[in-house]
């Protein structure tokens, strides 16, 4: 058994006096505030659209296709909303309510809540995706308020209300698998603390027949057996940090099962796996048995990975908003069938579009990696390194390769390698594989002993210090990449930020052994040992804390006694040890009155601390009779604060949308299924506008929503009318005002999550804190000594700089610290918006506070002092530029005294005259604090396609930009040219900025726009696809501003050649009609004649035919009246013709 908590609960009792002095001591302040004040929580669940107003309704993220909505919005006739467009809905939503303890009807309260007029705000955050070749990087939250929902399916006749929740869409993003939901108060009704809920799309789940949830990657076990979880050591949960929306863990005795959760174990499912569980074993591969057992886990954005034996598998999860083609496995696919793997080794970090995995071997391949690469649910692997093995490499005969590292900044792999002597003595080195120059180096030889540090916190390795005769034994190394913190575990615990020079930290014991490592990547970390203890330590300080077991422990145990807590049991064991939001939880399994349950809870690490400090130092001290407690508080100050905060979204880069439900006229302000579908329709809408956005020609107003009300404003009187009147159609009325974008968000006293740094910019703030005991030196000037000093550490202090200046006052008894970070301009090349950005971070710490100073917050207890910010450099996302039309109109316009639009107007792309000299102007773009500015900078215009219509655009090859743009070309192919005379480097293009002299277009012979043949009578038309980036040629940013749009020219002139042939045909044309026309007008007499002639002969031949028609004996009267008539006939054609001859012989 691997107890979390302490099993001998009697001894308990003894700790009474303790429980209630550190009751009294740490939270006086509290007590009232207990009795007076109820403690509620959200409660979230995700229902889909069957599920709304069913009580007991939960559903998971599955299913990913959108429904229409319009048959609802057709309703709406009189409502500011476009008609051409198609509105769609959101598969889920979420149903929200709350709970508090001590009451026992939750639907009591929610009603309550809503008639308080407590509403719901729910702020989704969206995670940018791994790829960001196929989508956008970008930092993108909706906030909504929840909509109040009465559940039609209970009857209740004493109660008006009856059941009720509030309801909001669940919104899904292209690209995003991984959402965030924070639940929070409008201020009104009862106080709610915040709370974060992990919403992920869950890819190996999918609907039977029956419309039943199944999963893909096996079977669901219903029933959780003690002998999985009891007797049973923890394991470490391996995943890609902040990507992944679905957890895998394995380490089930003798069963091909794994946990799975999408909700980051607020619950879960155990999983048989439907893999064929074949063992081949052979002389190269060491297998000595057979087990089930799944080994190791690892969870990517979208695949999961699992070894059993020596056999590696993967599962591609169905995800259609990651990928356009589905790439979901149908059956694990079982990976390097011939190699004999013994590890899996996570890499927690994504680069360049990929996650990855790495593979350790034993057998025929030792000493060589298997680098697994995951691309859009696609997987390869390579073998590492590609010439030779790392034993070849570093001269050995025999090696191991116990563990590897990855840094994907620098393309790195650190490998921990066991090398066996001749002697048969065994010793270890950190050796570094470059992936790109494929050149290895052996960085660090670990001592084959543990150094005796003499009773020091930490010592430096320098090769002269003595050693114990316990030998060192390495089990795996862990490395942050933003303050480049690398870590050699085993028996002991070596740290170093350049991966050469290294400190022992001896406050370890060198006794126990590390299992795993649990890091937190923001300045904290755990650790787990081989018998289930766990120790904690803060980065950027030596000393390791013990919290279990401890006294520390047993204290808090105690205390959750008192309580009748449910998520502590005299029996219980830890399944994995993991942070989340920057806190430590645990997965324990509990044994509580012969019943057992996995449960998620969180670690109380900052209570601990606090324990400890207490249970150490305190003294007795006599006073008079008695005897009197005293602590000693090593926090050096008593407050902290932060102050002068700037506004984060310019450093945080988080876009936000404010969406609020649709008001409804129904007395008690109650929606319906039709109003919650307008509601759907409305966000998908506004996040629509959001995706459409990011567009090559830029709006006349910087903000996506101005499409959507720009031709509806003046009618917002109107439509309030209507709804003060209770006349709005549908029952519903949308609020322009209430979807909007927000770029003004405050600061809320405390340092952001993450910081972007452009080139040269900087960030500032101010740090305050009040001193426990102040000494005042008197002299010619009278000063305070301050005895706090604040610190602020650099990961590279190449990349960045920080300044700090320091303010005494006196007569508050405090010190005021001004930090400013700015970056130095030096680390980072120009880059995409987004796109490949350095790792850094700053640390900003009171000297002789780590672990002993706490704030205490309605959370409970949080720790001050160690402020860890992880610092983002290169160009940030929401950064972009746009093709300023509306300027470049108006300039062209001025500077050319005329301005013509092609015949067929395209407001979303005017045209611009082929003789007119071109003028182009661009702006700045930040789609985050909505500022737009024309763009100052230099920049290279390359035209790279074009055709003669918009089905015909080609792209041009590298050779023929060359030839189309520039100036040194010698074949007569320019398309355009310009007075500028600034060149690059190479003087391969022209530079250009926006006090350039224009464009003039040339289209040269062997241009691809020369002798455009027109397609009717105006005149030719072309297409140029335009390349602008600012790359090498301007130095006031990062950003790396590369824009592609499409310029309609027309009025392009015709070659010499097909003009003269045209104006050769137009004469000939010309001639040959006149000509006709006069050889007409003299043959015309002739011709009459002639025609004249034949007619009359014609007649001749038709009359001889009736002669000889009526000619029968039957009828001798018909016969004699067809003669005469046919006599008269003739005669009067003889008469006629005879008088035409004289007339024309008379003429002549």
């Amino acid at each position: 058994m691997f107890p979390v908590g302490p099993a001998p609960w009697p001894r308990l009792r003894v700790l009474w006096a303790l429980w209630a002095l550190l009751v009294v001591l740490l939270a006086p302040w509290r007590l009232w505030a207990i009795q007076e004040t109820q403690e509620c929580t959200w409660q979230v669940v995700l229902n889909n659209l069957e599920s709304v107003g069913k009580n007991d309704a939960i559903d998971h993220f599955v299913d990913q296709e959108l429904y229409t909505v319009d048959k609802v919005f057709d309703l709406l006739v009189d409502a500011p909303i476009d008609r051409d467009e198609t509105y769609l809905g959101f598969p889920y939503y979420l149903k929200i309510n709350y709970s508090c303890t001590g009451e026992v009807s939750s639907e009591a309260l929610v009603r309550k809540g809503h008639l308080t007029g407590l509403k719901p705000v729910v702020l989704v955050t969206f995670q940018s995706p791994v790829n960001f070749h196929r989508w956008k990087i970008e930092q993108l939250q909706i906030q909504m308020e929840a909509a109040p929902f009465r559940s039609p399916a209970e009857r209740c006749d004493a109660e008006e209300m009856c059941l009720m929740s509030w309801y909001t869409p669940m919104p899904i993003k292209n690209g995003s698998v991984v959402m965030r939901v924070d639940v929070s108060s409008n201020g009104l009704g009862p106080f709610i603390p915040n709370k974060r809920f992990h919403v992920n799309i869950n890819g190996f789940l999918e609907r039977g027949r029956d419309h039943e949830l199944q999963f893909t990657v096996g079977n669901e076990l219903f029933h959780l057996i003690p002998r999985h979880f009891v007797n049973v050591p923890s394991r470490p949960l391996w995943y890609t940090v902040d990507q992944t929306p679905v957890l895998i863990l394995g380490g089930i005795p003798e069963e091909k099962a794994i946990l799975l959760t999408d909700t980051n174990f607020k619950d879960f499912f155990l999983v048989e796996l439907s893999i064929d569980s074949c063992w081949v074993g052979s002389f190269y591969c060491p297998q000595a048995s057979f087990t089930a057992t799944i080994y190791d886990a690892i969870a990517t954005e979208s695949t999961l990975f699992i070894r059993q034996n020596q056999l590696i598998y993967y599962f591609t999860g169905t995800y259609t908003t990651l990928y356009e083609n589905n790439h979901g496995s149908e059956r694990w696919v079982r990976v390097l069938a011939n190699e004999c793997i013994k590890r899996l080794c996570p890499v927690h970090f994504h680069s360049n579009g990929s996650e990855y995995v790495m593979a350790l071997t034993t057998g025929k391949n030792e000493g060589y990696v298997h680098f697994g690469t995951i691309t859009d649910g696609l997987v390869s692997f390579k073998l590492l390194p590609r010439d030779r093995s790392v034993c070849n490499a570093i001269l050995v005969d025999n090696c191991s390769i116990t563990w590897a590292v990855f840094i994907a900044g620098d393309y790195n792999l650190l490998m921990l390698v066991e090398i066996v002597g001749p002697t048969s003595s065994k010793y270890f080195q950190v050796v570094s594989y470059d992936l790109v120059s494929d050149y290895l180096v052996v960085l660090y030889t670990i001592p084959e002993f543990i150094p005796d540090a003499r009773g020091l916190e930490f010592l430096m390795i320098l090769g002269t210090e003595s050693y114990t005769n316990f030998p060192m034994v390495p089990k795996g190394m862990s490395y942050n990449p933003y303050n480049n913190l690398l870590l050699i575990w085993g028996n002991f615990l070596l740290q170093s930020f350049n991966s050469e020079n290294f400190i022992y930290l001896a406050d370890f014991p060198k006794e126990l052994s590390i299992k795993y490592l649990v890091n937190s990547f923001r300045g904290d970390m755990a650790i787990v040992t081989e018998n289930e203890e766990i120790w904690y330590l803060l980065e950027g300080s030596y000393q390791v804390y013990q919290l279990f077991p401890s006294k520390a422990w047993e204290v808090y145990i105690s205390l959750q006694v008192l309580q009748q807590s449910s998520r502590y049991a005299p029996n219980e064991t830890m399944v994995t040890l993991f942070y989340e939001d920057n806190k430590l939880y645990q997965l324990v399994y509990l044994i509580d009155n012969q019943q057992g349950r996995l449960i998620k809870r969180l670690m109380p690490v900052e209570q601990l601390l606090m324990y400890q400090q207490i249970s150490k130092e305190y003294v007795l001290e006599r006073q008079g009779s008695h005897l009197t407690l005293s602590f000693s508080n090593f926090c050096p100050f008593t407050v902290m604060r932060l102050q002068e905060l700037p506004n984060p979204q310019i450093y945080t880069r988080q876009e936000r949308y404010r969406a609020q439900p649709p008001h409804v006229l129904e007395p008690w302000g109650f929606h319906s299924e039709n109003s919650l579908a307008v509601y759907q329709g409305l966000v998908y809408y506004l996040l629509s506008l959001h995706s459409k956005y990011d567009k090559p020609y830029a709006d006349p107003v910087h903000d996506p929503t101005w499409r959507w009300w720009k031709n509806k404003k003046q009618d917002q009187d109107y439509y309030f009318y209507l709804a003060n009147n209770w006349r709005s159609a549908g029952g519903v009325h949308v609020d322009m005002t209430s979807y909007e974008k927000i770029y003004d968000l405050k600061a809320e006293n405390e340092l952001p999550e993450r910081i972007f740094l452009d080139k040269g910019t900087s960030y500032s703030f101010s740090v305050f804190l009040t001193t426990r005991k102040p000494e005042v030196q008197h002299g010619p000037s009278f000063q305070v000594l301050s005895p706090v000093d604040l610190a602020v550490v650099l990961a590279d202090p190449d990349c960045i700089e920080a300044m700090v200046k320091e303010k005494v006052l006196v007569n508050r008894n405090s010190v005021l610290f001004w930090v400013t970070l700015s970056d130095k301009r030096s680390c980072f090349d120009q880059g995409i918006s987004g796109h490949h950005l350095m790792k850094t971070s700053m640390l900003v710490k009171v000297l002789g506070s780590s672990g002993h100073c706490f704030q205490n917050t309605n959370r409970g207890p949080r720790m001050q002092s160690n402020l860890m910010v992880p610092v983002l450099i290169g160009c940030p996302p929401g950064k972009r530029l746009a093709f300023d039309i509306t300027y470049t109109l108006q300039y062209n316009r001025v500077q050319n005294k005329h301005y013509f639009d092609c015949v067929k107007v395209d407001p979303e792309m005017p045209c611009f005259l082929f003789r007119d000299i071109f003028y182009p102007f661009f702006l700045i773009q930040d789609l985050v604090t909505g500022d737009s500015g024309s763009f100052q900078g230099s920049y290279v215009l390359k035209v790279v396609g074009g055709g003669p219509t918009l089905d015909t655009i080609k792209e041009y090859s590298e050779e023929e930009i060359y030839r189309f743009n520039s100036p040194l070309d010698k074949t007569g192919s320019l398309i355009w040219t310009t007075e500028n005379t600034t060149t690059t480097e190479d003087l391969a293009f022209n530079i250009m900025s926006h006090n350039s002299l224009g464009i003039e277009w040339l289209c040269l012979e062997n241009s691809p726009c020369h002798d455009t043949i027109p397609h009717n009578i105006f005149a030719p038309e072309f297409f140029f696809k335009v390349l602008v980036s600012n790359r090498g040629v301007d130095e006031s940013t990062y950003c790396d501003y590369q824009l592609t749009f499409l310029l309609h020219i027309h009025g392009l002139p015709l070659s010499a050649r097909r003009a003269f042939l045209i104006l050769l045909v137009s004469a000939s044309l010309f001639v040959g009609l006149v000509i006709l026309y006069i050889v007409c007008c003299l043959l015309s007499p002739y011709m009459v004649k002639v025609c004249n002639i034949l007619r009359w002969k014609i007649n001749s031949i038709i009359g001889l035919e009736s002669n000889y028609t009526y000619s029968t004996p039957s009828d001798s009267r018909a016969f004699s009246h067809s003669g005469t008539m046919s006599w008269r006939s003739s005669r009067l054609n003889s008469r006629v013709v005879y008088k035409g001859a004289e007339e024309n012989k008379a003429e002549t």
